[in-house]
């Protein structure tokens, strides 16, 4: 969970957040070497200025700042288009999860052994003022997944477009009416993580809260025998 003043990412619960964190450092080595040539060209020019406003045009020039933003674009588009692909089309799943929004709470349907189905509601702030749990991110009802199983989520929408996030996890898919999307996450380790609604859904957007609690998988399977 996120901290007040927090600039950096949420620690990674999942291989696909690892990745995503691992794709951050990786184009920022780009994003601070664009950031030092322009701050040095600007100062360069701003120094011989007399020397640089003569010229009109300069072949070699126009080239490399062609070719070199392309190049540097093909080494950013090939990890991101590699990571999106992971999300979106993952292994065979052990556990497939069906996440509906509604205005405004979040049901989840399990239709692996036995059908599971539970609806997830915010907690009131008078009922969690002495419980010390986090103010407008605590639910009634957790929505609980096994560690290191290959998981499908499959979000959708009863009313309005929704999204079902959980950055932790590096899960984010809209939740559409009359459309079924699908994401794939293997959590790595046990924990309470919690998510928002990521979608302007109306009135009471901001009390859709989303808690994942990973756990391992004996535990899992008691949770839905219980459910």
């Amino acid at each position: 969970m996120s901290t007040p003043l927090q600039i950096e990412f949420q620690d990674a619960a999942s291989y696909i957040m690892g990745e995503f964190h691992q794709f951050h450092d990786y184009a920022m080595i780009f994003i601070v070497f664009i950031i030092v040539l322009i701050v040095y060209t600007i100062q360069l020019l701003l120094l011989q200025a007399p020397i640089f406003w003569k010229f009109t045009e300069k072949q070699q020039i126009e080239l490399w700042w062609t070719i070199s933003p392309s190049f540097i674009l093909i080494l950013l588009a090939i990890p991101s288009i590699n990571l999106l692909y992971y999300m979106d089309e993952g292994t065979n799943p052990n556990v497939t999860v069906k996440t509906i929004g509604h205005q405004w709470y979040w049901t989840y349907e399990f239709w692996d052994n036995n059908r599971i189905e539970i609806d997830s509601y915010m907690i009131h702030l008078e009922d969690i003022a002495q419980s010390g749990l986090p103010r407008l991110l605590e639910v009634d009802n957790r929505l609980v997944l096994p560690l290191d199983t290959d998981i499908r989520i499959i979000t959708t929408s009863t009313d309005v477009i929704h999204a079902w996030c959980v950055p932790t996890l590096g899960l984010k898919m809209d939740a559409v009416p009359g459309r079924l999307n699908q994401m794939f996450v293997n959590i790595s380790r046990p924990g309470i993580f919690y998510g928002q609604c990521s979608e302007i859904c109306g009135t009471n957007h901001s009390f859709m809260p989303i808690v994942v609690e990973a756990v391992p998988i004996k535990n899992f399977h008691t949770w839905c025998s219980a459910s």
